[in-house]
């Protein structure tokens, strides 16, 4: 079957994609509501993560750290089944999950799972900053 190489991945003429053989896997990379989002694709489907909001600095101006780190505690029981979230050493909050992806995967089916996980992250977010959570800053780059 000839397929038709893009970047990490080959697709078929059917429209099938397939992730090429490469050490590190291929990942897509978007935004929701302003926060850095990844979806890796790896052979149990997708692992996605959102860079979802930034515990206040000590040095902003009437920032309630407290009130924040209170939201982030309450935030796993509202998790759906399957995702954690992850107190980062810079004091962004990072949310995972895992999401099946059909074989072989299209690109309809990619970017539904996409969708699928934006919408699920929405009232997280929601929460999160009316705890006085911030949405994260630019982060650096990947190499």
């Amino acid at each position: 079957m000839e397929t038709i190489e893009l970047g990490r991945f080959a697709a078929t003429p059917d429209g099938a994609i397939l992730p090429r053989a490469d050490p590190d896997p291929p990942a897509l990379r978007f935004a929701w509501r302003g926060r850095p989002c990844r979806a890796e694709v790896g052979p149990e489907g997708l692992h996605l993560t959102a860079e979802a909001a930034r515990i206040p600095s000590t040095a902003e101006a009437k920032a309630d750290r407290r009130r924040a780190f209170a939201g982030l505690a309450a935030l796993p029981a509202r998790l759906p089944a399957g995702w954690r979230v992850r107190l980062l050493p810079d004091h962004r909050i990072r949310v995972e999950a895992a999401a099946p992806l059909a074989r072989p995967a299209n690109a309809t089916t990619l970017v539904a799972a996409l969708v699928r996980f934006a919408l699920a992250l929405d009232p997280l977010l929601d929460a999160l900053e009316a705890e006085g959570a911030a949405a994260p800053g630019p982060t650096p780059a990947a190499a």
